[in-house]
């Protein structure tokens, strides 16, 4: 029965991994709905490649499946070491040279890749390297030399990521090569642009700009990583179509005792705004060399579907694991699992009031009736997705089925926790026929049979965006047909 569909939807990271022939179509058997694309790694012409075989091999497959650009935004790293590899003991002076001539590193110094780092640090200042593993305290800052104490024992190999305990680095989200990539994803036709390391709206708005001068309306994801992300998250909300929990490099920032409170206040955030939100990074870390997945992680994914997160994300649990297809299976399984203990009573008194858009409050009214009366299904005609959207923010027990001719619209939908996105062309049908036509459509694909009751929401003028103000009570006949309960 469809009831037992999982709702929560899965991002999965390609790669390596995922490149021998077979493998996508296994992992969209297995519940992918999303693919991310991570061009802080490769070149672009693999990664359009990549997209290429995705859009094959989920029409082969049958199933709608998004793609995300994730743009490497400026990510900080040190330069690289003569011999690959040094090992720091806790005490020894180690120093951070900000220039373009810095030469290879050794045990006592190595480049930086920002140049303007020494302009954003002071005595006293704790930089985290490689993920947190290795720590330095600035002691002072001569020129474009920043003078170090290492805190802790331990190795240190090239192009390690460097972070600022606390945050406050001034360099903007938004690189040169970010904003020549954005160019070429819009060519590859991406769902998803996600912007790396956004301090505040104007990067997403700036992001924005750039794509749609190269005709991309692509969906675009902000990365919360960053302590000034946090300082200004509402306005981000406010200027995204999705928000990330980037866990990863949040983590190093604000550190680790902070990390699962910020979790909860980014999705709470991110729904209160009817936004899409992604929970990611190493969600089923062990699982890179493992089949299954430890008890820690398997209670850390059920907790961000609890919490509602729309999508956990796999990074290298796909893109290089030895297990892709299995890492899948498990988050499936899952997610499934937590959806179980979903409250499904909404508390529609805590719900918005003094709605300015009909669809927004043709949404609240389908889930108030779909809770008192009792359906199957709930079926959306919309052409961007909003409709979806923001039907998807209320839980209730009833699925949202999200129909619409444009393949863009379809696959932004397969994101959005709830909604599993259709393919109907409704042209030249008035909204009864349309109805009719897309469950008789559901019928057909054995996701509702006679006797079930479902909401159906259109506009009165059809293929219009944002146009949806309509709502029936409908029940499916004995021939497949859907009849009428009353027009609300």
């Amino acid at each position: 029965m469809f009831e037992r569909q999982r709702r929560t939807k899965i991002l999965a990271t390609l790669g390596p991994a995922t490149d021998p022939p077979g493998v996508l179509e296994d992992l969209f058997r297995a519940g992918v709905n999303v693919v991310r694309l991570n061009f802080s790694h490769g070149d672009p012409s693999g990664q359009a490649k990549r997209a290429a075989d995705v859009r094959a091999a989920a029409q082969r497959v049958g199933v709608e499946v998004g793609i995300l650009a994730d743009l490497p935004g400026p990510k900080i790293r040190i330069e690289r070491f003569a011999e690959g590899k040094v090992h720091l003991k806790a005490g020894d002076r180690f120093d951070l040279i900000a220039s373009t001539n810095a030469g290879p590193g050794d045990a006592t110094q190595v480049g930086v890749s920002y140049l303007g780092l020494p302009q954003d640090v002071t005595a006293g200042d704790v930089l985290l390297l490689d993920d947190g593993l290795m720590q330095l305290q600035v002691v002072e800052v001569q020129g474009e030399r920043i003078i170090n104490t290492v805190l802790n024992d331990g190795p240190l190999s090239d192009r390690k990521g460097l972070n600022k305990q606390g945050g406050g680095l001034s360099l903007g989200a938004l690189t040169e090569r970010d904003k020549e990539l954005i160019g070429i994803v819009a060519k590859i036709g991406v769902d998803f642009i996600a912007v790396s390391f956004c301090r505040n709206a104007q990067d997403m708005n700036d992001a924005r700009e750039i794509a749609e001068s190269h005709g991309c309306y692509a969906a675009l994801v902000s990365k919360i990583e960053r302590t000034e992300a946090i300082e200004n998250l509402e306005e981000i909300v406010d200027a995204s179509d999705v928000v990330m929990v980037a866990r990863g490099d949040l983590g190093v920032e604000i550190g680790d005792a902070e990390l699962p409170g910020l979790q909860k206040k980014i999705i709470k955030a991110s729904l209160a705004q009817n936004k899409v939100v992604i929970t990611a990074t190493q969600m089923l870390q062990s699982m890179v060399e493992s089949p299954i997945p430890t008890r820690a992680e398997v209670l850390d994914v059920a907790n961000s579907v609890i919490d509602g997160t729309d999508a956990v994300m796999l990074s290298a649990e796909t893109a290089a694991g030895a297990y892709p297809v299995k890492a899948v299976e498990a988050m499936a399984r899952i997610c499934l699992g937590a959806e179980r203990q979903f409250q499904t009573e909404t508390d529609f008194g805590a719900s918005p009031r003094n709605l300015e858009r009909a669809d927004q409050a043709i949404a609240m009214a389908t889930m108030f009736l779909s809770q008192h009366v009792g359906v199957r299904a709930i079926v959306a005609m919309t052409e961007s997705g909003g409709t979806a959207r923001y039907l998807s923010r209320f839980r209730a027990s009833a699925p949202v089925f999200a129909v619409t001719r444009h393949d863009g619209a379809r696959r932004q939908m397969a994101l959005m926790r709830d909604v599993f996105p259709i393919n109907f062309d409704s042209r030249g049908f008035t909204p009864r026929e349309a109805a009719r036509g897309s469950i008789r459509l559901l019928v057909e694909g054995g996701m509702l049979q006679a006797g079930d009751r479902v909401v159906f929401t259109s506009g009165e003028h059809m293929e219009t965006h944002g146009a949806t103000n309509t709502l029936r009570l409908l029940e499916v006949g004995e021939d497949g047909r859907a009849s009428g309960l009353g027009d609300l």
